[in-house]
């Protein structure tokens, strides 16, 4: 049985999702029973249109009822939902259909139809309102009205049940190199995913989560998962706004939100000060490591502040502190969370190419199981290696031929899902995360991590956000760059003082040998900074 049936048994006229439609805008207010009909009908209306078992369906939508109506309807008819951010153009959204491999149909806005048509004519593109029922503008006044009617039994009884290993969703990410990469997520890891947290975080029905993320990111997809596994009220936007959210927490009707560091950053900018609105009681913060001074500015604040690591392979979230936890111990992102385990692969030479003066290859040797949080000996501050993650939330379509270049996502003989980021262990079982394998940088025989670089520029009272990358260099293997951006009231920073600035605080070969200054830090729409778009920065620049 899938989460939504269950929340629909449970609880029918419970409120579930409101939020404004996608299609018409107008605000809607469903239960558990009429999401669950929703769900029903999409799916037969899916079969009708020859959706059936294997078939992938994108769906082009920001978070709103009909995108949390077809991640249960699209299982329901055997396929696989793939989620797309509705804020990407169209040629974005060619290219990353075309990563996904053969899609059998495009589900959109009316308002966006004749362009995907016109960009896509070999794509079958349907209306979203063909296919999920929404209410009239008359239901969007007046009292809510969680009335149910029950589906056409015979519906039921040719809705598949779902299985463990069962594929119920594609998630296209991409890393440094921009190129999109399917992940196939199945039944089972959502569940599993679902469960976790909701045990760490302590999350129950009365919770009003803001889906503040798009769907097209594991942390979208996975947070209205949680939410129908849990019961909780999910509030939908079509996408994230300072002040609204702000109005929304300030009268009580969000409690919980998933937010990346630069929304954080927002909220604290708009808020003048103040600390965080009464109703909110967890931010889950994720997709990017977290600057400390941003940390440090929140938990003076007092804003209720969760780090999370993890990544799309493993369903989202792999180690998850708490509010009190992070108070407790800033930075550390917490424990694996229940059903997960975390290993840690140290890398004594890491992967040291060759520089000017050469250097020795890499040894790897395996590091602690970390089983509920507990750890061996060897699992102290000085342990850093690549993190390692097993459990029900990890895809068993991860590819197992071994790694390519650095830093790849792969899954070993023993079920080890070698994530290509890099974290130690402290004697509590907290999970630090010092960076991305693939990120690190081999600068003349010397191992840099752009995290130690970029905090270092942080310090400068000009800097609000700043990057570290490192750009191929026939002199040193590679060399060290820096992008920064000033704090939206600052002056603009002299790179030449900033790279004098870094230079009295970092060893020779720690130093950043450029530094561009840029209005702001060029972002994805997850609002992760976007690396490949940092380095083509640098690509005219004159040496």
């Amino acid at each position: 049985m899938d989460a939504l049936r269950e929340a629909a048994r449970r609880d029918p006229l419970g409120p579930a999702v409101e939020g404004p439609s996608a299609a018409s805008g107008h605000a809607v207010a469903w239960s558990w029973a009429d999401l669950d009909r929703a769900a029903d009908m999409a799916a037969l209306r899916l079969g009708e249109a020859g959706i059936g078992a294997g078939d992938a369906v994108g769906a082009v939508l920001p978070p709103s009822p009909e995108m949390l109506a077809l991640l249960f309807a699209l299982p329901r008819a055997g396929a696989l939902l793939v989620p797309l951010d509705a804020r990407s153009l169209v040629d974005e959204l060619r290219r990353r259909l075309e990563g996904a491999g053969r899609i059998r149909l495009v589900l959109a806005p009316a308002g966006r139809i004749a362009e995907l048509r016109r960009a896509l004519p070999h794509q079958g593109v349907v209306e979203v309102e063909e296919v999920v029922h929404l209410p009239g503008p008359e239901d969007a006044v007046g009292p809510v009205s969680y009335e149910h009617l029950p589906v056409d039994p015979t519906l039921r009884r040719v809705i598949p049940d779902l299985e463990p290993d069962t594929p119920v969703a594609v998630i296209l990410t991409s890393g440094s190199t921009g190129r999109p990469r399917p992940v196939v997520l199945t039944h089972g890891n959502l569940a599993a995913s679902a469960r976790g947290i909701a045990q760490r975080l302590g999350l129950d029905p009365m919770d009003r989560w803001l889906s503040s993320l798009s769907p097209a990111h594991v942390g979208g997809l996975a947070l209205l998962h949680r939410a129908v596994s849990v019961g909780s009220v999910v509030v939908t936007r079509e996408r994230f706004r300072t002040e609204e959210f702000l109005d929304l927490a300030r009268r009580g009707e969000i409690t919980h939100a998933s937010l990346v560091p630069v929304m954080l950053q927002a909220l604290l900018e708009a808020s003048s000060g103040e600390g965080a609105p009464r109703s909110l009681r967890c931010l889950l913060l994720g997709g990017a490591r977290t600057p400390l001074p941003l940390l440090d500015e929140a938990l003076r604040r007092r804003w209720p502040v969760a780090l999370t690591y993890g990544l799309t392979e493993a369903s989202s979230q792999v180690a998850t502190a708490t509010p009190a936890e992070v108070r407790a111990h800033p930075g550390c992102v917490g424990r694996p969370i229940p059903g997960v385990r975390i290993r840690i692969a140290t890398h004594p030479g890491a992967e040291v190419r060759p520089g000017p003066e050469g250097a020795p290859e890499s040894q790897v040797r395996p590091g602690p199981e970390v089983r509920l949080g507990l750890v061996g000996a060897a699992g102290s501050r000085d342990s850093t290696g690549e993190i390692l993650v097993r459990g029900g939330t990890v895809t068993p379509l991860a590819p197992s031929h071994g790694p390519g270049e650095r830093g790849t996502v792969w899954m070993d003989r023993e079920g080890w899902l070698h994530t290509g980021d890099l974290g130690r262990l402290d004697d509590e079982g907290g999970l630090w995360v010092v960076g991305r394998a693939s990120e690190r940088i081999i600068s003349g025989g010397v191992t840099v991590e752009p995290a130690e670089v970029e905090e270092v520029l942080l310090e400068h009272p000009a800097v609000a956000e700043a990057v570290v990358v490192g750009l191929p260099d026939k002199t040193w293997g590679e060399r060290i760059v820096a992008v920064v951006a000033p704090g939206p009231e600052g002056a603009w920073p002299d790179p030449e003082r900033l790279r004098s600035f870094a230079g009295d605080r970092l060893d020779p070969g720690r130093r950043p040998r450029e530094v561009m200054v840029v209005k702001a830090l060029p972002r994805n729409p997850n609002g992760k900074v976007d690396l490949f778009v940092v380095r083509n920065l640098f690509a005219d620049q004159p040496r």
